[in-house]
């Protein structure tokens, strides 16, 4: 999993005022809960960005002070109306004990469900697992190259080394759907079926008569 590099300076005021001043600064009040001990730290909006508007997961290298501190992103809050984030909080991982976190789906082959006509449907795009840092992969792969129209690739299909998958074993992680035009067109099928069957039927009862 990719690790992306944050610097931040560490707060002395923690009241309402002290953090008012934070953010007029441009800067976003945070908190790392550590093993020992807890560290209030400040890092620009800006840092952000790569974070914030990605599907992608990411471990944190943040910089406080000279010390350095590995941590996934835990929470954060963001303004109603100008969508800023407004407080973030961290969390510091150990190398050597298992972590839980969300990794993103990555679909691979072709479904021949889609290729008859079907729709494919994403239901769950991060998987949660559990593994040490140096076996979580940026993503996990979904096959869906056997995907049929009305089923689906569930949880425990799926197989991953060194992890534990935490979702439940009977979600389903992607689905191939009927789709409307295709269900009308089925549809139109069985009538024209039907309606040349009466109009045979017809024509034999008419020569007959």
């Amino acid at each position: 999993m990719k690790v992306i590099a944050l610097k931040g300076d560490v707060r002395d005021g923690l009241g309402k005022s002290a953090t008012k001043k934070v953010r007029k600064e441009g800067k976003v009040p945070c908190v790392i809960y550590g093993k020992n001990e807890n560290v209030n730290f400040s890092v620009y909006q800006a840092d952000f960005k790569h974070l914030v508007y990605t599907p992608n997961t990411y471990l944190v290298q943040v910089s406080i002070g000279g010390n350095v501190k590995l941590a996934k992103v835990q929470e954060m809050q963001f303004h109603p109306v100008s969508e800023d984030i407004i407080h973030a909080d961290f969390y510091e991982v150990d190398a050597n004990s298992p972590l839980s976190i969300p990794v993103p789906v990555k679909v691979v082959g072709n479904s021949p469900g889609v290729m008859a006509g079907g729709k494919l449907q994403l239901k769950i795009k991060k998987l949660k697992v559990s593994g040490l840092i140096t076996d979580l992969p940026e993503f996990i792969e979904v096959d869906i190259s056997e995907l049929e129209i009305g089923k689906s690739v569930k949880v425990k299909d799926i197989n991953v080394d060194n992890l534990q998958l935490l979702d439940s074993e009977n979600n389903s992680i992607v689905s191939c759907i009927v789709t409307r035009a295709a269900r009308s067109a089925a549809d139109g099928g069985d009538e024209a079926d039907d309606s040349t069957s009466e109009e045979g039927e017809a024509s034999e009862d008419k020569a007959e008569g």
